[in-house]
């Protein structure tokens, strides 16, 4: 059976091939883009690799992806033990027992740097490659035991087709997402896509009947994919064209089933700049941007706020959105920030319906373990 791209590099990284591993998956880079195990994996193999500067862009992109997930903070904390920041090795490792109070690896490196962690020390540990039981963990190198861990071998495999198997069985019980097939196109509606009076209104697109169908059969797809976002867009580029008031009204019907997301499993979010070039394109669709806000606005039943996009080092600001909350959230203004939000049009101007915020409960800025 054919494997993926991401279960190979695994066989590699296992083996300590990680050469191997990042060739392979950087061969994949557009296929895995936005894809947390992706980004996580070739983080790790760029770490044991030596390849620092690598693994913190990726360690951050992953981070980025899923702000809740202890696993990017091991490899960010790593980065400055290896370096001798221990101080701010520190404040990672206290964030992620926060998060995950049971983290073997962020104790170890506690204690390491409690007893042991002298600038000498930690350089001769990266010299000696002992630095590496720090970093994220790669589980036992089949080369060096292969000799006495040939009958559990067998029980590992039994284990592992469990975990392929067992989800399986949940997927078949569970089904696919909602039934969408009162939703489909009669054959009259394939055939008849178009509006027949464009003059009747103003359309940002104008597409032929086949690229309406098209682009109705992906919303369907993508909903059935569990890519909500994805969905929207073929939804909007619908709503926006010359497509029939029947296509328009099923259109609009699917988004009913849209699911709002949350940081961890957000897919496809779109980034300020193509949100800023097609506004009515993203409409309605679910964002996780990051930066400071200013001029905020409290009241015991709303907060509203401008967000500066990419604002979290104040270095460059991307852009300004308004951004307006209808549960307020506890928002620290002197830090970064990372909302999860949906996309709205106000006059033809893009703001922000927000519905969670990040904080790093360090203060340190998400993006600043480079």
């Amino acid at each position: 059976m054919a494997r993926d791209v991401l279960e190979i590099a695994r066989k590699y990284m296992r083996r300590r091939r990680f050469d191997k591993a990042i060739a392979v998956l950087e061969s994949r880079a557009e296929i895995y883009e936005e894809n947390f195990n992706y980004y996580q994996l070739l983080a790790t193999a760029c770490l044991y690799a030596g390849d620092t500067g690598s693994a913190a862009t990726y360690f951050q992109r992953a981070r980025n992806i899923r702000m809740t997930d202890v696993n990017p903070l091991v490899g960010q904390a790593a980065l400055f033990l290896r370096r001798g920041n221990t101080d701010r090795a520190i404040l990672y490792y206290l964030e992620i027992l926060d998060n995950d109070p049971t983290n073997k690896t962020a104790k170890r490196a506690m204690e390491f740097i409690r007893t042991k962690g002298d600038f000498t020390t930690i350089c001769r540990w990266v010299d000696t490659g002992r630095i590496e039981r720090f970093y994220p963990p790669l589980g036992v190198n089949p080369y060096k035991v292969a000799g006495w861990l040939l009958p559990l071998a067998a029980c590992a495999f039994g284990c592992l087709l469990a975990v392929r198997i067992i989800p399986s069985f949940r997927s078949y019980y569970e089904g696919a997402r909602a039934d969408l097939t009162p939703l489909e196109l009669t054959v009259n509606e394939r055939k008849n896509a178009q509006e027949t009076d464009l003059a009747s209104g103003s359309y940002s697109y104008i597409l032929s009947a086949s690229q309406i169908n098209d682009a109705y059969g992906k919303a369907n797809r993508y909903f059935q994919q569990y890519r909500d976002n994805s969905a929207q867009i073929e939804i909007n580029r619908i709503l926006n064209s010359n497509a029939s008031v029947a296509v328009k009204q099923k259109a609009r019907m699917l988004m009913n089933y849209l699911e709002a997301p949350t940081f961890d499993t957000l897919k496809d979010g779109p980034s300020f700049r193509q949100v800023e070039r097609e506004p009515a394109l993203y409409e309605d669709c679910w964002v996780s941007w990051s930066g400071r806000v200013s001029n905020a606005v409290r009241t015991e039943s709303s907060y509203s706020c401008e967000l500066l996009v990419g604002y979290e080092t104040m270095e460059k600001v991307e852009g300004i959105v308004p951004l307006h909350f209808s549960v307020p959230p506890v928002i620290e203004t002197d830090k970064p920030v990372t909302v999860l939000a949906k996309v709205s049009l106000e006059g033809g101007r893009m703001c922000l319906e927000g519905r969670a915020v990040y904080q790093s409960v360090r203060g340190v800025p998400a993006n600043d373990a480079e």
